[in-house]
Formats: structure tokens, C-alpha cells, sequence
């Protein structure tokens, strides 16, 4: 038997509620990624993922259309995208610590919100060619 991908639900409530649990010196930033995706995607779908931050779908897609996602653990802001995004852009990426699928920014550090639009860009690419 065959279970159905869940459903995505809107949460911009949500969204709102995660970055005020944040801790008041990165909550700005918070805003200014989150601001930084919708800008790239403005018809993605903003909603609390299974993760439990922040995340931007485009429905129809695998994956439930997930792209991108922000998030802020142990210290430290996290934009997470599909990969290989980050893998595609490791020239940009020196100086950052990373994963395959998450860059992350020190809360002290300046946003690099050039290189935040570039990923998430990369990472709507990737999904929509079915990588």
C-alpha cells in the first residue's frame, strides 16, 4: 500500500512565530532570508515543514515541491537547498562552513544575500529538472 506525500499547509503564522523563538539579535536576518526567497519565488507556498523550520514549496514537484529552507540551530543561521546547489556554487561558497545541502552563516556575520537569491535560484533549477 501506497501512502499520499503529505499535504503542504500554509503557516506564514508559522513562520512568523519560529523567527520570534529566535534569539533577538538574529531575528532581522531571519527576516532578510526570508525576504530573500520570496523575492526569487514570490508564487512559492511559505509553510512550517516536517523539519520543523521555516520552508518554500511549489506544488506538483517531488518532494512536495520543497526548495528552500531557513533555520537557526546551535548558533547558527542555516539556508537549506536541494542539492547539488551548493556543490554547483562551491566557488562562492569559501569562507562559509557547509554540508551538501546547507550553508551556514555565523550570526555575526553580514548575510551574503547575492549569494542566498543565487542558491535558492539554483535550488528551484535543480527541483524543476527532477535532479
Amino acid at each position: 500500500m501506497s501512502r499520499a506525500p503529505p499535504t503542504v499547509v500554509p503557516s506564514p503564522e508559522g513562520v512568523e512565530a519560529y523567527i520570534a523563538r529566535c534569539p533577538p539579535e538574529v531575528q532581522a536576518k531571519l527576516r532578510r532570508i526570508r525576504k530573500a526567497i520570496r523575492e526569487v519565488a514570490p508564487d512559492a507556498i511559505e509553510t512550517m515543514s516536517y523539519f520543523e523550520m521555516p520552508g518554500y514549496c511549489i506544488p506538483g514537484y517531488d518532494y512536495n515541491g520543497m526548495f528552500a529552507w531557513f533555520s537557526f540551530r546551535k548558533g547558527r543561521i542555516g539556508l537549506h537547498v536541494r542539492p547539488p546547489a551548493l556543490d554547483d556554487h562551491s566557488d562562492a561558497l569559501e569562507g562559509f562552513s557547509h554540508t551538501k545541502a546547507i550553508l551556514r552563516i555565523p550570526p555575526d556575520r553580514e548575510l551574503p544575500i547575492s549569494l542566498i537569491k543565487k542558491l535558492v535560484r539554483a535550488s528551484l533549477r535543480i527541483m524543476k529538472a527532477g535532479a
